[in-house]
């Protein structure tokens, strides 16, 4: 397959670097504004560059892959869907609710695939917790709690365009959790603080956040997340049921150390990036969205799938904003 590739910042490159190891990869075509930057990757690794985005959907590919910043994902989302091509495109689809809307009613009137990079579908401790719940071998879910603690904050110029913590990093802990437990939320209440570097709060951000939901079925959800979490990378999910609880992420590379005496556990190497965390889950999904740009199979993770990640995340920073709980039927959906 011809893959067209826009963005080669972290994310891009990273990227770059999956697809030129998978097999069904035949040529690989970049395209970045900063010219220099995708050169450079392409002489690396053998690719091919295009000037611009219109050139690189025009040069034949058989789907197009965007990792460009955030404030690029929605132009070039529509142009994919306008050159009839499937599309990957990393979250979020679009910088705002409104964006996002109109998206997924442009896929829905158009039927061009378009597959969503929430990654952690594609995780196998997430997989396996999701068939836990199915199944019934935990009985009822009471409790969920997940964490998404970076160990390190990002760049301060990425904050002001990032959407802040809730649409930016607990948003993958809201796809996630409607992925497992198949359930909606219904209600939020949010909360932040900041005690790390002044350009979070400067851009009207916190460094540290966490939120109480609930979803449609009673079970009670907590999310927390943080850019601080020096002693590693941490990503989990942990499933509280009538017969049993499973967690997600509860390895050896876990960042934390036992106050109890006698305890080796965990013994380590931990993880200090999400790509180092998520590689294997990275690589299966472009592999899946190998099979949806060659018409086997449906988007595993749609816009649709995005918009309502997307609003948990609007009624969580709404509801930090405004102190006060917020549900889900304030926020406009489709």
């Amino acid at each position: 397959m011809r893959i067209g590739l826009a963005g080669v910042g972290r994310i891009g490159a990273f990227h770059a670097r999956t697809l030129v190891g998978l097999d069904f990869v035949d040529e690989l075509v970049v395209t970045d504004t900063n010219v220099e930057a995708a050169r450079a990757l392409a002489e690396e690794f053998g690719m091919e560059v295009a000037a611009d985005s219109e050139a690189l959907l025009a040069s034949g590919v058989d789907g197009f892959v965007i990792a460009t910043a955030t404030p690029g994902h929605a132009p070039l989302l529509w142009q994919g869907i306008a050159a009839g091509v499937p599309t990957f495109c990393e979250k979020p689809v679009a910088a705002t609710l409104e964006e996002t809307i109109a998206l997924t009613g442009l896929v829905a009137a158009t039927g061009v695939p378009v597959h969503v990079g929430f990654q952690r579908r594609f995780d196998a401790g997430y997989q396996r917790a999701r068939r836990a719940v199915e199944s019934g071998e935990l009985g009822f879910i009471h409790t969920i709690r997940a964490n998404t603690h970076d160990q390190s904050p990002p760049h301060a110029s990425y904050i002001p365009t990032s959407g802040g913590i809730f649409r930016d990093c607990n948003v993958h802990d809201f796809d996630i959790l409607r992925f497992v437990t198949g359930q909606e939320v219904v209600s939020v209440y949010a909360t932040g603080a900041n005690k790390g570097a002044a350009f979070f709060s400067e851009a009207g951000d916190v460094d540290t956040g966490a939120a109480l939901l609930t979803l449609d079925d009673g079970t009670i959800v907590v999310v927390s997340s943080t850019r601080y979490n020096g002693g590693g990378h941490d990503v989990r999910m942990e499933v509280f049921g009538e017969k049993g609880t499973i967690a997600v992420g509860l390895d050896h590379s876990l960042a934390m150390g036992s106050a109890e005496e006698g305890v080796d556990f965990p013994r380590g190497p931990r993880k200090w990036s999400f790509m180092e965390r998520f590689l294997p889950a990275y690589q299966a999904e472009l592999t899946a969205f190998a099979d949806v740009a060659r018409g086997e199979r449906p988007s595993p993770c749609t816009v649709r799938d995005a918009l309502e990640a997307f609003r948990v995340a609007e009624a969580c920073e709404l509801s930090r904003t405004e102190r006060r709980p917020v549900v889900l039927s304030e926020i406009k959906g489709v």
